[in-house]
């Protein structure tokens, strides 16, 4: 008998759960084929209650799954099954349009996709002129997921702005003003720094909205046009030290996080 059959004897101490007993793959080779630990590590997860098939608790090392059906997390972070789904960085640059191709004839996105054979797409835009993260996925679940209106995924942009802030104009950006589509507010707003020579000031805004321009309407409203807008946060996302123009494959604990993220938000779907 080996180690594993024998840990497998041990009776489940979750009650509720449904492990299946028929098709699919067992439990812990899954979630060594994804990365997260070795089988041995794996199967002692499955024994601590750390590890999650649907939602429900699995302490059963018999119990199987289908990785393209079922969803996994540990620890409650979720984890990727489906190896042939791609998720990918972006630092967009300025003068990109948001589209794999443009009616127009604008610069897009194609060029940042070709080197992976999958097939990617965007999640969400950003305009022509801001730069900054922006995914890239062939993943349309979660793409959908995330760019749904109802989501608010939240959002972090730097701006650099005409004029001097104040602390007051920080203060009435958390506030809320009112745009002609109605009142928006910042779910977070700090300055950054100030031109002692009045060159302009650098605001960080915090926002899970998803209206149009947003960022550039509300610094209008408050007197503050924007010159330069990135985008360095997406979700759980950072973009870190990644170069304009450049992508990278998202790490296992981005993906995961992701993944969490999204999962989390279906429910609340329409």
């Amino acid at each position: 008998m080996t180690g594993a059959e024998a840990e497998g004897e041990r009776p489940s101490t979750d009650s509720g759960q449904r492990p299946s007993t028929g098709s699919g793959q067992r439990l812990q080779k899954v979630l060594a084929n994804a990365g997260v630990a070795s089988r041995r590590v794996a199967e002692n997860m499955i024994v601590e209650g750390r590890v999650r098939v649907n939602g429900r608790v699995v302490t059963e090392l018999g119990s199987r799954v289908d990785p393209e059906n079922d969803l996994v997390d540990v620890d409650g972070t979720a984890v990727q099954l489906d190896q042939s789904k791609r998720y990918v960085m972006l630092n967009k640059p300025t003068g990109v349009v948001s589209s794999m191709k443009d009616d127009r004839g604008r610069p897009d996105l194609r060029r940042y996709t070709e080197e992976w054979d999958e097939r990617l797409y965007n999640v969400g835009r950003l305009d022509a002129d801001t730069s900054g993260l922006l995914v890239l996925t062939n993943d349309g679940e979660l793409a959908h997921v995330l760019a749904h209106p109802s989501f608010g995924v939240t959002k972090v942009y730097i701006a650099k702005v005409e004029g001097t802030v104040t602390a007051q104009t920080i203060q009435r950006l958390v506030r809320g003003v009112e745009l002609e589509d109605g009142p928006i507010a910042a779910d977070k707003a700090r300055l950054l720094s100030t031109s002692a020579e009045g060159g302009g000031s650098l605001v960080e805004l915090t926002l899970h909205s998803g209206r149009n321009r947003i960022v550039r309407r509300m610094m209008a409203e408050v007197g503050h046009p924007v010159v330069e807008l990135v985008r360095r946060q997406f979700g759980p996302l950072h973009l870190g030290t990644l170069p304009a123009g450049r992508t990278r494959e998202l790490t296992k604990v981005e993906r995961g996080a992701l993944l969490t993220l999204a999962r989390r938000a279906a429910p609340q779907e329409d």
